[in-house]
């Protein structure tokens, strides 16, 4: 079997196993989201489950450093991915415990960012629809890359509002990201994207609706994180204009989401950190759409948008810019017609 598949059913197998023993530490140590007015759920529900998730992927990657050198041109990057992914864990658990202020949780992203990066983890040059490589200077690589990875960290983190949904949203960004890998031969990218696929797909047997457990800032900080930062180590093999338009895709109901967000607050005089119930999920059930229903609607819609950024491997570099400004154009003009760009005064009895 091909290591990015041992990768993959390793960490399946892992967070099978794992995630009700971290169910179990959850109810012992009190890491419990407990129900209130505006929540669904009836009873407390575990929320460290991202512990599984983090977990299961680093068992599926000891496995496979066991019997494979990383490569000199990214190894160095994607042990300092792993180290910044631990530390996002611990962040990640902290706020579980504890709820971190909004501004002390982004001060703990920027610096985890900053230990990847310092690794070089770094976004150090771009490319034009005609090919063309612009090298990029460390007073924008840096700041530029840290931008990015707490960026997207942020918008799968934003995401997780419905059972299932951060989860099975972070897969498909994941399995789209890895057949690109595997389409240019980047292995290593490929088996590193299996592992979190496959540690997420394993999560999502308890996450899934009516979810046993919730993966909280642990898990979908930490998804983000990896996800941001497998897809700089990606660019670095693969100098493309898609290098990194493909993970904007993949992960574009998340990162749109989160843009609608920021500006239908702006427009509202409402402050972009503070949290409201008009993003899509929200939305989806205001117009009767059961947890379940909506899921799956966002599910699918995530799998149309990774297949558009597949796709875009497979055509000229300014026609893949081309497919990318349509998919965007649809998703704004479906976006108005919803009203996502309003605030949403309507409560919601579903939902975290």
């Amino acid at each position: 079997m091909p290591s990015y598949g041992v990768a993959f059913f390793v960490a399946v197998a892992a967070a099978l196993f794992m995630t009700p023993l971290v169910i179990k530490l959850a109810f012992k140590t009190g890491a419990l989201d407990k129900p209130d007015a505006r929540k669904v759920h009836k009873k407390p529900i575990p929320r460290i489950g991202g512990l599984g998730i983090y977990a299961a992927f680093m068992a599926a990657m000891a496995v496979y450093l066991s019997a494979n050198e990383l490569p000199e041109d990214v190894g160095q990057g994607m042990v300092g991915l792993m180290i910044g992914g631990t530390l996002i864990v611990v962040l990640g658990l902290i706020d579980d415990y504890s709820n971190l202020p909004a501004k002390v949780k982004l001060i703990g992203q920027i610096v985890c960012a900053a230990v990847a990066v310092g690794f070089g983890v770094r976004i150090d040059f771009i490319t034009d629809p005609f090919g063309d490589i612009l090298y990029l200077y460390d007073y924008v690589t840096i700041p530029g890359s840290i931008f990015w990875m707490v960026g997207l960290t942020n918008t799968v983190n934003l995401i997780d509002g419905l059972d299932g949904l951060a989860a099975g949203v972070s897969t498909i960004a994941s399995v789209t990201i890895f057949l690109v890998a595997l389409q240019q031969n980047i292995i290593l990218v490929a088996v590193v994207t299996a592992a979190l696929a496959g540690a997420a797909f394993g999560f999502l047997w308890y996450n899934f609706n009516p979810a046993k457990i919730f993966m909280g800032d642990t898990g979908s900080m930490f998804l983000g994180f990896m996800l941001s930062g497998i897809s700089i180590i990606g660019a670095v093999k693969s100098a493309t204009t898609i290098a990194l338009i493909v993970p904007i895709l993949a992960l574009g109901l998340p990162i749109l989401d989160t843009t609608f967000a920021i500006v239908r607050r702006y427009r509202g005089g409402v402050p972009i950190f503070k949290p409201d119930k008009g993003h899509l999920h929200h939305r989806l059930l205001n117009l009767g759409f059961t947890q379940r229903q909506a899921v799956l609607l966002m599910y699918v819609i995530s799998a149309l948008l990774g297949f558009s950024a597949i796709a875009m491997t497979e055509v000229s570099s300014s026609l893949a810019v081309m497919i990318m400004v349509g998919v965007v154009a649809a998703v704004l003009y479906g976006a108005k017609r919803i009203g996502i760009f309003r605030m949403n005064t309507t409560t919601s009895a579903q939902g975290r």
